[in-house]
């Protein structure tokens, strides 16, 4: 599933490829993935508007529209927007269709139809609810050392369940949690409440990093929607994880062998000796 990183850099790619461009029809060919609009509704909010820009907040896509509207994606596990001519055929698993002033379309295609995608009036997006519940930005002047400390102490689930938990800490997920884990030298299976205060202002710098340093290395990712024939994989960051996806590999700190188990039917990456506490 897309993290923070890789929807970051998605968001980035639509910016620069939509903003300005008005959108000259839309046609929603799998109603499930947008389920509180029929299809007709969907089109009519969309046609005719220009895209002002488009931001994210925690793993969704804010696509801001002239029209005071704003289309909420969720990319979930299969996601992908593609940009291609408009006379182009439709993609493999095509769910929705944007034609766009410039002579292209942008396309929403999602394999296992996990992804949502959400018409809202820009005015109330803060009250929906995708995002009413969610925390601060880890680049948010509200994410600061003592917010996550306040907020570690509340919980007794393991650390790095804790993280997953969009209303704790947005944007991460298994990759990036595991890795802001290992750089701070804490054991995935630590219960929140343990932190001590050093150890939270060790793993609050850690998160900011490991997720600056993905987006600077283009997430774990191929985002770039004019790219139809990337496989979705493939950003550089994930040639540098320490021990995501490491199992039975040599810790790139210590060089003890990095153990893998299941936490919350996800699987867990660290190293016993790094993180042995």
């Amino acid at each position: 599933m897309p993290e923070l990183p890789e929807v970051e850099m998605v968001a980035r790619h639509l910016r620069a490829l939509l903003a300005g461009k008005t959108v000259r029809k839309a046609q929603l060919l799998q109603p499930g993935i947008a389920p509180e609009h029929p299809p007709r509704q969907f089109a009519q909010w969309l046609r005719g508007a220009r895209v002002e820009t488009v931001a994210r907040r925690g793993k969704h896509i804010l696509t801001h529209l002239s029209n005071g509207r704003t289309l909420l994606t969720h990319l979930r596990m299969t996601g992908r927007f593609l940009y291609v001519a408009a006379e182009a055929e439709l993609e493999p698993h095509t769910h929705a269709v944007f034609w766009l002033d410039d002579g292209q379309k942008l396309l929403y295609s999602d394999v296992r139809r996990f992804g949502r995608l959400q018409i809202v009036k820009t005015a109330e997006l803060d009250e929906t609810k995708a995002l009413r519940q969610l925390a601060p930005e880890p680049f948010d002047p509200a994410f600061t050392p003592e917010y996550l400390f306040r907020a570690l102490k509340r919980s007794r689930q393991p650390i790095k369940l804790f993280l997953l938990d969009q209303t704790r800490v947005v944007g991460l997920g298994n990759i990036y949690a595991a890795e802001a884990l290992h750089r701070a030298g804490i054991n995935p299976q630590l219960p929140a409440q343990q932190l001590s205060r050093p150890r939270t202002d060790r793993l609050h710098t850690e998160i900011v990093a490991v997720l600056n340093d993905a987006i600077a290395y283009e997430s774990t990712l191929n985002t770039d929607p004019r790219d139809l024939d990337a496989s979705y994989t493939g950003g550089t960051y994930e040639s540098l994880t320490r021990v995501y996806d490491r199992a039975g590999q040599p810790c790139l700190t210590c060089g003890t062998l990095v153990r893998r188990f299941t936490q919350g039917a996800r699987s867990t990456y660290y190293c016993p000796r790094c993180q042995r506490r």
